[in-house]
Formats: structure tokens, sequence, C-alpha cells
């Protein structure tokens, strides 16, 4: 969450979506009422170190860490909070103080906390205890989120054994400690809300958000005949199409190939984030690819599509609105269309918290496309339009090389290092690859010269490629004797060869 939006949020009243709470070394004891009636509502933000009356008090520098661990961990806790729903909560600062952000997203399930439904209003949470009023909460989220539907024919059988292992590297890329790591495959499911009974009907199973993010294709087709994605590239032939990606497949491979299109059909450019060079690239497309898979009405035969022109990418996906018209950073209100399956996405790292889309590809975009800003509308079809540099003649290539040039210039203060690098490249130590590779190669090797043993999951965090693509990566520079992996396989890493350091330093 940027400083700019904290201060928004410090500036409101408690309300309907926000709440201020004390915590300069524990947790306050009303925390997981809260979360669960934002949960059970609309959701909203909550502010730790925050008095009522919005006066900033901090929390405890020496205790946040901690703080926020015990918060991912309780979320996990069904004592605390049932079904359980992890949360990502994040440091920030206001007046020179620690905060913490915690972002709660509406559920399309209805919680418990201590074995209480909690409710909120704009005068704060509170106890559900009539019956009548809890049978309606549940219609009203059955009603509400077409991702929960419950289909109790499905079995465990219909989802892709494949998958699992996948989900659970990218999670521990994250968080080696992650709470789902230690389930089996059927209870991290449930965990996941995957698996739902409905409390009025007695009815139980599997859910719709469960066939798409995990079903195999045919089982997906049986569930939704019109769900597909469609990606064009548009540049010569604007009525039909010069390349094309049909997507039909679960919504964690479909992100994978829309990304490997985009990174097919878009040149890169690399950004100097502190210390750290970044894709620019990864960092706005992988929000608006998951943005694309993961609030979209998937019930409604409109298509989604993702169209790369020359001078812009437009996406278009059905959508159940909560208002209409341009959405700014500054002033918009993030609902999210399909919590599970935003939640499960965001335990991949394929999204960081609600509201993200907008606030990253507005703060990375002008760096890709300089004096250029995005447009997101949201209407009964949501619309994103990301304006492109128009490549100059010769196509993406030079684009691409325009955007290794951008990384020399990012890295001024590290001449020593990058020309090593890119006198490796010059003198052959990569021959034979073409340009979109030789970047990302370069940018492995610069992190290494710097920071000798770093392991894969980590390189990926640095650079912000897919962790799939740089351990590609990796075995094709281990196999031309570039770097070579030392140590265990838990806790060892990568190493430049005697070698290829030579080589570099000619």
């Amino acid at each position: 969450m940027t400083i700019p939006r904290i201060n928004h949020l410090l500036q409101q009243r408690e309300g309907l979506r926000l709440e201020f709470k004390e915590a300069v070394s524990e947790l306050p004891a009303t925390l997981f009422e809260t979360v669960c009636a934002f949960l059970n509502r609309a959701g909203g933000d909550i502010l730790l170190g925050v008095a009522d009356d919005g006066r900033v008090l901090g929390v405890n520098e020496v205790r946040v860490a901690q703080l926020v661990k015990e918060i991912v961990n309780l979320s996990n806790n069904p004592q605390k909070l049932d079904p359980p729903f992890i949360l990502l909560p994040q440091v920030t600062e206001a007046e020179g103080k620690k905060l913490i952000h915690i972002q709660v997203p509406e559920s399309s399930q209805v919680h418990k906390s201590k074995g209480v439904v909690y409710d909120r209003s704009e005068d704060g949470d509170y106890k559900l205890t009539n019956h009548t009023a809890i049978a309606e909460l549940y219609t009203r989220k059955s009603a509400s989120y077409s991702e929960n539907t419950i289909y109790a024919a499905l079995r465990f059988s219909d989802f892709k054994p494949e998958l699992f292992p996948k989900i659970r590297n990218l999670i521990r890329s994250r968080d080696y400690d992650h709470p789902w790591l230690s389930l089996d495959d059927e209870q991290l499911l449930r965990k996941a809300g995957l698996y739902r009974r409905d409390p009025q009907t007695g009815l139980e199973g599997y859910t719709l958000a469960a066939a798409l993010l995990l079903g195999h294709d045919e089982v997906i087709l049986s569930v939704l005949p019109h769900y597909k994605t469609d990606a064009l590239l548009r540049r010569q032939n604007l009525d039909r199409y010069d390349d094309r990606l049909y997507v039909q497949t679960n919504l964690i491979e479909a992100y994978e190939q829309l990304m490997d299109f985009i990174a097919k059909h878009l040149p890169d450019k690399f950004f100097l984030e502190g210390a750290v060079r970044i894709s620019l690239r990864s960092k706005i497309f992988r929000e608006v690819v998951a943005n694309l898979l993961v609030h979209r009405e998937f019930t409604s035969g409109y298509p989604a599509r993702l169209v790369i022109y020359a001078d812009k990418v437009v996406t278009e996906n059905a959508n159940r609105p909560h208002t209409y018209g341009r959405l700014l950073p500054e002033n918009f209100s993030p609902f999210s269309k399909n919590p599970v399956i935003a939640k499960f996405f965001t335990q991949l790292g394929h999204v960081d918290e609600l509201g993200s889309g907008i606030l990253n590809v507005n703060k990375y975009l002008p760096h890709y496309t300089p004096g250029k800003a995005p447009v997101f509308e949201e209407g009964d079809v949501f619309k994103m339009t990301i304006p492109l540099e128009v490549p100059p003649v010769g196509g993406v290539s030079e684009g691409v090389n325009s955007g290794s040039g951008g990384v020399n210039n990012g890295v001024k203060g590290n001449d020593a290092v990058n020309g090593g690098v890119s006198g490796g490249v010059s003198g052959g130590v990569f021959g034979g690859v073409n340009d979109v590779t030789k970047i990302r190669w370069e940018t492995i090797l610069h992190l290494l010269l710097k920071q000798e043993g770093l392991k894969a999951s980590k390189i990926a965090e640095e650079t912000g490629f897919p962790q799939r693509t740089i351990e590609r990566d990796l075995n094709q520079l281990k196999e031309r004797e570039v770097l070579v992996f030392k140590g265990a396989p838990k806790t060892g890493g990568y190493f430049i060869t005697e070698k290829a350091k030579a080589s570099m330093s000619r």
C-alpha cells in the first residue's frame, strides 16, 4: 500500500470499511472480530498503531515483525477465524512511525471468530445472534459470488495432480513456513475455501472456484462451456490478428500461458528499484493478467480478451461492478469480485494484495511508457488500456535492445560489475541466444556478481521474472558452465564459475 494511500486513509473517519486500532506492542484483543466483520460485510482497511480519533501512535519497531507474523498465523487458526482466511499485513509508515496495514477483502463465505458471527456497520462490529439474520447473510453471500457455486459431483480426481507440486513450490518461494505447506492436497483445498457446505440446503462439495483453479480442461468446460480467454496480437492485421493464443485451461496455467504470450510480443525494460533491477514488463503485466483472470464474472458468456496493438494493450472481461466509470489510484475502493480465487492467487505470489493492480500499474508504467497513463474503466465490462511506446522500425527486438540500454543507464553506479557482464556477453559466453534471453541472463549474472549463493526463488523475487523461467535459465547457464550450484538442495545456491568470470574479465 502506497504512502499517499495510507495518508488518505488517515484523513478519514472510522466507518463501514475503515478501522483504527491501537497496537503499541500487542495485537488488539478485538482484532479478529473486526477482521471477521469486514470479511462478512464489504471488506475494508485496518490500521494498527492509530487511535480511534485518527492520531498516529505507532507500533513498537522492535515488535512490529513479530506482530505481522502473529497476524498471518492467527488468520489461519480456526479458533480465531473460521473458515480461516490468511491475511497479508504490510508494514508502512506515517509521521515517522511504524504502522501495520491489513487489507481485508469482502469474502464469499460466512466467517466466525471464536464461534461467533460478526457483521459490520458504520458504528463498528456487532455480533449476529439471530438465526434469521445469519441465514440472510448466508443467502446474500451465495447470491453474490458465483465462485461459491457447489458442484456436488466434482471429485478430487477431477483436478490435475501435477498442479499441486507447482502450487507448493510457488508458495514456498514466498514463505517457507506457510501454513498450507504442512497440509495434504485435500486439506489444502479445504483450507483455501475450495470445498464448502451450504448450511441452508446441506449441499456440500467442491466449488466453481476449485474447478477453475485446478480442474482438468474437460472438467472446466463441462461446468462452464463458454469459458475462454482470447489473446491476440494486432500490429499488422487489425481485422484479424498476427498471432493468437486461445486459452481454455485452469487459471494457474492460464496465467503462465498469457505471461509467456506477453513476453513473446512485448519488449522488456529494466528499472533500478533500490539496489535491485526489476523487470518492468513483469511488474506491470502480472497485475494485468491476474486482474483479467481473477476479477471476472465467470458465469457470463462475454469472452475475456487481451489484445496487443502497436501502441497499447487492451483487456476486457465480464464484470460485476460496484461502481461505474474510470478508477483512479487516489480515490478508488478495491472490491474483490472472486475473493476465494483472489486469495489463492495472492498465496501463489501472482498478486500482492487487493487493489495492487491499479496501484502497481500506475507506479511502474511511467518508467515503461514515459508520459502515458493507464485507463481502468469499471462497468458491466471491465476494461484496461495500457499504453505502449510505438516500436521503432525493426519491431520488438529493437524495443528489447532499447530496454537493455535502459538497464545499463539504470546501473551507472555499478559500471565495473555491469561492464563485466556485458563484456562476457560480447565475448561469446551467451552466444546464440535471443535478445530477450540475453537481457534476462545479464540480469541474473549482474545480481550474482553482487550477491553470490542465491537460490532460484530469491533470484526470481529480486529480478521480477517468473520462477519457472528463472529455473529454466539457471539450468541452461549450468549447461554452459557459466553457473554452478553449491551446497545442499535446501540451503545451497548458485555461483558464477571461475571460467565464466575469466571470460567476463577479458
